[in-house]
């Protein structure tokens, strides 16, 4: 939740135009607060300002200085007084403000580890308990994927099949599809998998966004959650945001 600043523009001028204490002083004689331009160095290279090179630094800093000669010049405040520069202005320190009281209500609120329990286990108990291994022929049209049918009940091997005729990806590693939990497929096609017995394939056809699918459920087994750990951040993350989207509803009552 950071504003980018891509142009130099007297919007984007003024959006860093808040204090701190140190002072750059380039040889046109215009003091560059260091906060600032460590924001704008920041805003540029995507990183850190201490990561900037000296070349980087120097560039930049004649670029800040030409955002601030030409914020300070007479034109700019006759500039000032029109409703659409004035609203853009209005609009970037409030983002700005926004973006800082959001940033420091999760810095106060942040998520404890009985939280993040609290929504690992919730997550647990929603997700599906089995996970399925798949094959699957993906052709453009019903009649073809009926042929294709025929061809399965004549005892055609259904890789083959799938590596000679299926559009889709995984047509040249015979349609596998590996495994997978339900809620990463369409639901069309999860419904049809989830209602066939392991070794067995569609009887009929199956439509999806996709086109006409013929699918062979080759196994499944019970899913295994992923450890509390690898999900810490993630974790974190949507406890922090679901707190702060409460506070946000607060605000609104």
């Amino acid at each position: 939740m950071y504003l980018s600043i891509r142009t130099a523009s007297v919007a984007g001028a003024t959006a860093l135009l808040f204090s701190g204490a140190l002072q750059a002083q380039d040889d046109s004689g215009i003091d560059i607060d260091q906060n600032v331009l460590d924001l704008f160095i920041e805003s540029r290279i995507q990183q850190p300002a201490n990561h900037a090179t000296s070349e980087q630094i120097d560039t930049l800093r004649d670029q800040l200085v030409d955002i601030y000669m030409l914020s300070e010049q007479s034109r700019a405040d006759e500039l000032k007084k029109e409703p659409r520069l004035q609203a853009q202005l209005e609009l970037q320190t409030r983002v700005t403000l926004a973006q800082a009281v959001a940033q420091d209500f999760v810095t106060r609120n942040q998520a404890t580890a009985e939280e993040m329990q609290a929504l690992y286990d919730e997550q647990m108990q929603e997700a599906p308990p089995l996970e399925y291994k798949a094959r699957h022929i993906l052709v453009d049209t019903q009649g073809e994927a009926q042929d294709i049918i025929g061809e399965l009940e004549g005892g055609a091997d259904f890789a083959e099949l799938a590596t000679e005729k299926s559009t889709g990806p995984s047509g040249p590693s015979g349609g596998d599809l590996g495994w997978f939990s339900p809620d990463r497929m369409v639901p069309e096609f999860s419904q049809a998998v989830m209602a066939l017995e392991d070794g067995a394939y569609t009887q009929d056809s199956v439509r999806t966004q996709f086109g006409w699918h013929v699918i062979l459920r080759e196994d499944s087994r019970e899913s295994t959650p992923p450890p509390f750990e690898s999900m810490r951040d993630v974790l974190k993350q949507r406890v922090e945001g679901q707190k702060l989207q409460d506070f946000l509803k607060s605000l609104r009552k």
